[in-house]
């Protein structure tokens, strides 16, 4: 019922750093700073109150202590594209938070059900009864 949160993160609450890549990429990847390490901190960010409770009590290994998302994205050999993908990762998660999962109300099985579970048992009792080879004589 909930409706989905259209929320993105303003400039100044993301803070970058270009970092080396870890992984194969012969001597390009000793020179070439493309990885990046993208900080959020939840309780300075613009998110609405009851958001960042939910993101800050998430069970995640990317959140901190201290309530910063620590995102790293070194899927592309592009620095652009690693910000990118990070800031995509950054907003899924913050969807992902702000989802309330619905209530699940306790039911009880109708009568049919159980008649037709307790009769479906009664047959099998019977084919299983009928194999043993006991005889009554």
């Amino acid at each position: 019922m909930t409706a989905k949160l259209s929320w993105s993160p303003q400039p100044g609450e993301l803070d970058f750093d270009a970092i080396r890549a870890s992984g194969p990429g012969g001597q390009n990847v000793n020179k070439v700073s493309n990885a990046v390490h993208l900080r959020f901190d939840i309780r300075a960010s613009s998110l609405p109150e009851a958001v960042k409770a939910r993101l800050l009590a998430w069970p995640d290994q990317r959140i901190t202590a201290d309530g910063v998302v620590v995102i790293k994205a070194q899927d592309s050999r592009s620095l652009e594209r690693n910000r990118a993908d990070a800031v995509a990762r950054l907003i899924e998660l913050v969807q992902a938070a702000a989802h309330v999962p619905k209530a699940r109300r306790a039911t009880k099985p109708t009568y049919g059900s159980t008649q037709r579970r307790l009769e479906g048992k009664a047959k099998r009792s019977g084919i299983k009864a009928g194999r043993s080879g006991k005889s009554d004589f």
